[in-house]
């Protein structure tokens, strides 16, 4: 065994399994939750076979060195003659050898992850001691073939297919069925190609010293942390790199000794489900691998009480001691040798969204755990998957590309490549999938008549990812591998080609793209939700309010338990087959005259939006922004006039030419309008400070329809506010505007009403000179997406063809349009927050930005002192969990 770094003599080898423990569940960051779960069950009295676990700290230092930090060995040597003495048998003894298990542990369970060696110890010699030792040399053997098997893939990085080929050979040529039907001939002569298989891989003899074996095994289980499927797995499941995993190195018990041993796995719960209810299988006459590897079909639990009573009897008495003393539901490993029961392995078991929330509420119902400890219990993440439609998972399918998981949800739908299109459809009860290059606030009609939202452009905050999150709709969005004809109708992906009018699928949480129709099935929200998220309103001290556009977005905020409307975005007021003409006649009016015309045609339809939503939200507060979209998005596209001034082009008859002349001046002003960088163009206050009308025809519309409530008797308090601030005379500007439109309607309407007049934080200078913007603004609201945009110097649209490099090198940990980044963004906002608050003490501070609804941001919200966070509406719920969540952690703290 080799040596290396010097490091301060300290603990590295814990032992477990008897009065020697020397470990403790709360030691998971040193032991892994493997080797703190053993050292706990050995100190409840329950029956581990002996072992050892090398620390998360060695394998830290191991993969930057390459080699042990001092002091390790001999602390393994220590423990290994710790195991003999305890065994009473001996590690690499010819007569009677003691033989191990190497298995992998990191701090949290990352199951299949990482590697596990079994019956290692086992040689040409020892082989024969174990079979005379036992009287069972079939057994003896058949444990020799999987060590070589296992070490040959684990160890030695041979294909476990060219074992599992020679066995799949020898069964044919035996004609048995089953690996337990092999005899002691055919499993010594597996024996023998195995070890040939070896040397054909390596060029080398397998090794027959126990020692070096071990050595081998450690290495290479310290080795699986940087493995590609565990690296894969860290970053779906934020687990540090930096972490490591454990070792643990346990004496074997073996279930493969007959008809009167076993192994099996099993859950003190239903995880698909939660049910109280003891769920698990097992193998007679195998070994652990045997259950998972599915080459034969395991038994269920509920049959061992048939089987071996007395087994199944105390398996039950240790799973509920199991639970109750780590008070959530346990996934727990159990062998019997012969009729002796051993526990191998408790852990929290992983589980589905549903069965988190209803193990969570019941244990609280029986009186296991407190309704904190239940909060966090589950993700705040999870409640996605409660709210949206999923594809059933017994179904099956074939995935052809894979995009963003952009909007969660699975949706079915025949696919169209135009709003218009989907609208039609959608009108004759048709489901559609809405499939574009990108999507524009134009798309609008078609994205709510579509089941969901497929695009080959735009990344997680893309107008077709916030718009889709909105409005509860599936979404992948920046499938690439995709390319649209307009023109034929059709896409292809690869060699596939899908035409207009035939099926595909979508999953928005996976960002994938299925051929055909699948089934769906939608979660049910049962009552376990409500009262969880009730017991988090208990807890957590900010707001949560809602982006909503509309009364149904509004209506459907409440419900998920928003509490107002944090963001209004007007400009999507303004599409639908009734405004968009009048906006075009705004936009291209010559002078003010004509321009006030096709307003006062706007305004009755604005001040009816605010009505509706008005009233939905009564008794909750409303913030409303002033328009803020580029204009050129309300115009058709430059490339579709072009085409169809060329098709006029191509006739001759008199009645074009007015049409022709039409489209030219159409043309010219879409030109005019188009900017460079939209994102950085005529926007925003920019716009109410050039075409000053246009934000009075919003305000009126307003204070007009709050007055016309407040007439009813229902009381609302308008916040109107003002976007794209980058300085304060800005405000100063519009503000005073506003204000002198809003007492000129409450002077005409002779009502009195309390009003607020705020601004939206969405660009750095905004931030760093919060203090003087505050003088002028009653409320901030940070927008959080284009601050990220501007800080940044990303396009959130174009981000998608470089941000998943940056994050699968690890440049950026995260997607910044998804998780707020911190260090950054997350500072100018802290900034804002402390300077604008210098000013006023008492201003109100929210955030409306996408990243209202992601769980670490809405924590960090919590944090630096916001008032509230608002999201879209299927969002809500999540924050509400994220928000209590986070006066718990600082509790804790």
């Amino acid at each position: 065994m080799h040596g290396g770094n010097s490091v301060a003599d300290r603990k590295f080898v814990y032992f477990f399994g008897n009065e020697d423990t020397d470990g403790k569940n709360s030691m998971k960051d040193l032991l892994g939750g493997k080797g703190a779960n053993l050292a706990e069950m050995a100190n409840l009295g329950i029956p581990v076979p002996p072992g050892f676990t090398i620390t998360t700290e060695v394998c830290v230092l191991y993969l930057e060195k390459g080699a042990y930090p001092d002091g390790v060995l001999d602390q393994i040597n220590d423990a290994i003659e710790n195991l003999e003495r305890v065994n009473g048998k001996k590690f690499g003894d010819i007569e009677n050898p003691l033989l191990l298990s190497v298995r992998s542990g990191a701090r949290v369970s990352m199951p299949g992850m990482m590697d596990t060696v079994l019956n290692l110890g086992l040689n040409d010699d020892t082989v024969e001691g174990l079979a005379r030792k036992t009287g069972n040399e079939r057994f003896a053997y058949d444990s020799y073939r999987r060590f070589l098997t296992m070490f040959g893939d684990v160890v030695l990085g041979i294909k476990h297919e060219e074992f599992e080929s020679a066995i799949e050979a020898k069964k044919k040529q035996l004609c048995v069925n089953l690996d337990t039907q092999l005899n002691i001939d055919a499993l010594k002569e597996l024996v023998e190609e195995f070890k040939g298989i070896i040397r054909k891989n390596t060029g080398k003899d397998f090794p027959q010293v126990p020692r070096e074996q071990l050595q081998m095994a450690i290495d290479a289980v310290f080795n699986s942390w940087n493995n590609q499927r565990a690296i894969t797995y860290r970053k779906l499941n934020n687990i540090p790199r930096d972490w490591g995993t454990a070792v643990n190195v346990q004496s074997m018990v073996y279930g493969n000794m007959g008809e009167t041993s076993g192994t099996g796995v099993a859950f003190t719960r239903d995880p698909a489900t939660g049910k109280k209810v003891f769920f698990g299988e097992y193998l007679i006459n195998a070994q652990g691998e045997d259950v998972v590897a599915g080459t034969r079909t395991p038994q269920s639990i509920e049959t061992l009480k048939q089987t071996m009573p007395d087994a199944y009897a105390q398996l039950v008495e240790i799973y509920q001691k199991l639970e109750n003393h780590f008070k959530d539901m346990q996934d727990i490993e159990f062998t019997i040798e012969e009729g002796k029961l051993y526990m191998l392995q408790t852990r929290n078991g992983k589980r589905t969204a549903a069965a988190a929330l209803n193990i969570a509420v019941d244990m609280v119902n029986e009186g296991l755990i407190d309704k904190e400890t239940a909060l966090m219990r589950l993700r705040p993440e999870q409640i996605d998957q409660l709210l949206h439609p999923m594809i059933d998972p017994e179904s099956e399918y074939k995935i052809v590309a894979t995009g963003l998981p952009a909007s969660p949800g699975a949706a079915v739908g025949k696919v169209v490549f135009t709003a218009e299109h989907a609208e039609e459809m959608a009108a004759l009860n048709k489901k559609v999938i809405l499939v574009r290059t990108e999507t524009s606030p134009e798309d609008i009609g078609g994205m709510n008549a579509a089941q969901g939202i497929l695009t080959v452009r735009g990344g997680m905050t893309s107008h077709a990812a916030v718009v889709a999150r909105g409005m509860g709709k599936p979404c992948v969005a920046g499938c690439d591998a995709l390319s649209i004809d307009i023109h034929e109708k059709v896409f292809t992906i690869g060699d596939f080609i899908i035409r207009e009018g035939e099926y595909i699928s979508i999953d928005g949480a996976k960002g994938c793209v299925i051929m055909g129709e699948v089934d769906l099935i939608t979660p049910g929200v049962t009552g376990e939700l409500e009262t969880l998220l009730t017991w988090a309103d208990e807890v957590r001290k900010m707001k949560v309010r809602s982006n909503a556009d509309t009364p149904h977005d509004a209506l459907v905020a409440r419900e998920f338990g928003a509490e107002g409307i944090g963001l209004c975005r007007t400009e999507h007021m303004f599409f639908g087959d009734d405004r968009i003409p009048v906006v075009r006649e705004m936009i291209l009016a010559e002078d003010e005259d004509l321009r006030k015309k096709a307003l006062n045609k706007l305004l009755p339809m604005q001040r009816g939006d605010f009505i509706g939503l008005f009233r939905v939200m009564e008794g909750y507060p409303v913030t409303i922004r002033l328009l803020d979209p580029p204009l050129h998005e309300f115009l058709p596209k430059h490339e579709e006039l072009a085409a169809k001034l060329r098709d006029l082009e191509a006739t001759v008859s008199q009645t074009g030419i007015g049409e022709r002349g039409n489209l030219k001046r159409l043309m010219e002003r879409v030109e005019s309008l188009t900017e460079i960088n939209p994102m950085l163009g005529h926007r925003g206050c920019r716009l109410g400070i050039t075409y000053p009308d246009i934000y009075e025809m919003q305000v009126r519309a307003i204070v007009e329809a709050a007055c016309e409530l407040k007439l009813e008797g229902i009381d609302i308090v308008p916040e109107i506010m003002i976007p794209l601030i980058c300085h304060v005379n800005e405000l100063k500007s519009v503000k005073q505007h506003v204000v002198n439109i809003v007492e000129a309607v409450l002077k005409e309407k002779d009502v009195r009403m309390d009003y607020l007049v705020g601004t939206m934080i969405e660009l750095p200078r905004a931030a760093l000179t919060a203090d003087q913007i505050a003088h002028e603004a009653e409320f901030f609201s940070f927008g959080t997406n284009d601050l990220t945009q501007t800080t940044f110097g990303f396009s959130r649209d174009d981000a998608g063809k470089f941000l998943p490099f940056y994050v699968s090198d690890s440049i950026l940990e995260n997607d910044p349009f998804a998780v707020l980044d911190q260090e950054g963004v997350g500072e100018l906002v802290r900034i804002g927050i402390e300077k604008g608050r210098s000013t006023k003490p008492d201003l109100k501070i929210g955030i409306c930005g996408e990243h209202g609804g992601e769980p670490s941001s809405v924590k960090f919200g919590y944090r630096i002192g916001l008032d509230y966070v608002s999201c879209s509406p299927f969002r809500v719920p999540i924050a509400r969990l994220a928000a209590a969540q986070a006066v718990l952690e600082e509790k804790e703290e």
